[in-house]
């Protein structure tokens, strides 16, 4: 196996590509492979040895993971680096890249010394259309063949391309789940039973139907039951008005006249963060503010741009706020790692629950189980304590998208949300 530059893809290869990750190391514990590993070494050409300081069972999926694990030609390296960067993208995949401009088109043409099968199609053009419209028109026109990716189409082009001769549509099962994390420390919903309130308060079906015309399926749990380990019996929290103003009752939450309610001289208010950046974020503050008011509940909503929104995010300093899982394949395992340091919010919002510890716990044992059963046992243990403790409310699960012309055959989507098998495909 070679890359595309002649260079020998061998075990020596792969190791001066692990050097320059661990160069770097810090810029990767986000993955939590990277905080288990010791060194590498390869003692001839034709092996190469991982040492982790435990067993680590999502290792193979992480080292298929978009980054950083991409092997790229040492002879491609900025004098045996990649800290800064790259001399050129070079690989031993099916495709060559051939030649691009930042922001407008890459052209990827078939690598005639591929190890593999040669793909049918010889030559790609990835075209950069930022404007949604513009895409579409492009593809109306011929200009394109497909579109590709879960923010690419919006729920109207789909429904407008769903029966149109020509052209096919295509949805993916669930990659990411959209969800509003709440934050245990915060003085009102430290109480649970505000918290399953609030999951009773919240209509899944009229977000699901009202802002992504159902292309986007109500969430009961926080992962799909498509995603590994997570198919388990869990009782989802049904949209009941009369049961959420009940909880609230019973939380000493009682309605006032002015139609909000009080405790102890203080208003049911909470504040709930999104991404300004996001459209959809916003439309489903809208609805739920309205919601929310119905039954007595003052929901002030506001938005940040991106890295605002991240920063206050990760740090905890909000009482609701938007969030995604990670997606597939980095689900269910990735996801569950990160609620153990303060990555995203998770880490923050669960640090007002009283089994927090045992949590934490019982995920780390999960990553380093080797019994399968086991880590069956574990995550069902993990998945219901988050449910019951009712930290997070699924709203939607995020699927990825595609409108293609009819003619282009064995089109399909791969575990990760981010990868276009071009290699399958054919006229």
């Amino acid at each position: 196996m070679k890359f595309s530059d002649g260079e020998v893809c061998d075990a020596y290869a792969i190791k001066a590509n692990f050097d320059a990750i661990i160069e770097n190391k810090d810029r990767h514990t986000w993955l939590e492979m990277m905080n288990l590993l010791v060194g590498v070494s390869a003692p001839d050409e034709n092996t190469f040895v991982i040492e982790l300081s435990e067993p680590y069972y999502p290792m193979l999926t992480e080292l298929g993971v978009t980054r950083p694990f991409a092997m790229i030609s040492p002879k491609a390296m900025k004098n045996g680096s990649t800290k800064d960067g790259v001399e050129a993208y070079i690989g031993t995949g099916p495709y060559v890249l051939s030649e691009f401009v930042t922001d407008e088109y890459a052209i990827f043409t078939a690598n005639p010394d591929y190890w593999g099968e040669q793909p049918a199609i010889k030559k790609i053009t990835v075209k950069v259309i930022p404007d949604n419209q513009t895409r579409i028109l492009a593809l109306e026109k011929g200009e394109i063949d497909l579109i590709f990716g879960k923010n690419m189409i919006d729920a109207d082009a789909v429904n407008q391309y769903m029966d149109k001769d020509g052209f096919t549509v295509s949805l993916s099962d669930p990659t990411s789940t959209r969800q509003i994390v709440l934050n245990t420390t915060d003085p009102i919903l430290s109480d649970k039973n505000v918290r399953i309130a609030l999951q009773h308060a919240t209509n899944k079906e009229n977000i699901s139907q009202g802002i992504f015309y159902g292309l986007e399926q109500p969430a009961d749990t926080l992962f799909a039951k498509t995603v590994p380990y997570c198919d388990i019996d869990l009782e989802p929290y049904a949209c009941d008005m009369v049961l959420a103003g009940q909880l609230l009752d019973e939380a000493g939450w009682l309605m006032g006249s002015n139609g909000i309610r009080e405790k102890d001289g203080q208003k049911l208010n909470l504040d709930l963060l999104y991404n300004s950046d996001s459209v959809t974020e916003k439309s489903i503050a809208e609805y739920l503010q309205s919601e929310y008011q119905s039954i007595g509940i003052a929901l002030n909503i506001h938005g940040e741009e991106e890295q605002s929104y991240r920063d206050n995010m990760k740090a905890g300093n909000f009482s609701m706020v938007f969030n995604i899982c990670w997606g597939m394949p980095y689900d269910p395992q990735s996801s569950l790692a990160a609620m153990r340091a303060p990555v995203y919010g998770d880490f923050a919002a669960q640090q007002g629950l009283e089994d927090k510890t045992e949590i934490d716990d019982a995920i780390t044992k999960i990553l380093v189980s080797t019994d399968e059963t086991e880590r069956q046992e574990l995550y069902t243990y993990v998945l219901t304590r988050l449910h019951e403790d009712a930290v997070y409310i699924p709203l939607t699960y995020e699927c990825n998208k595609a409108i293609y012309r009819s003619d282009l055959k064995g089109f399909h989507f791969t575990q990760t949300q981010y990868e276009v098998p071009f290699q399958d495909f054919s006229f």
